[in-house]
């Protein structure tokens, strides 16, 4: 199955999601999306097939979010688009394409919704909780 994963390696949830796309066997294409950010119709794209707005896209915390004045809501969606693309920290992540759909994998267990079923054992995140079971059933 064809995948990519658009990572940021220093996130905690990045690195779940990319931990469970290869507990399914999939090793897929990781792109470190701050060096090498999607094209404004990538990104577009990504938004709307994963059922987003583009503000749901954009990352708050951490970021000039506030200081850039992206909160002001007179911003269109191609101002907002283009203070993301100027500035990569800004795009929520992780965002996961694969045949089965696009998701923002926040939290990280939304990707299994894009993932065949094909997970044999348990999986814990790095903080130890367990989103797997021992036959590899998502955890209630």
């Amino acid at each position: 199955m064809d995948v990519t994963i658009y990572h940021n390696p220093a996130c905690g949830t990045s690195r779940n999601t990319l931990e469970m796309i290869r507990a399914a066997g999939i090793e897929p294409t990781v792109i470190e999306y701050l060096q090498s950010p999607p094209s404004h119709d990538e990104l577009t794209r990504m938004i709307s097939d994963a059922g987003l707005t583009v503000r749901q896209a954009i990352r708050e915390k951490g970021t000039p979010y506030a200081e850039l004045g992206l909160h002001d809501p007179k911003l269109t969606d191609d101002q907002l688009l283009d203070a993301m693309l100027k500035d990569p920290i800004l795009i929520n992540r992780p965002f996961v394409v694969t045949p089965l759909g696009t998701r923002l994998a926040r939290p990280s267990e939304v990707v299994l919704d894009i993932l065949p079923n094909a997970f044999k054992k348990a999986f814990f995140k790095e903080d130890g909780e367990q989103v797997l079971d021992q036959e590899g059933k998502r955890v209630v």
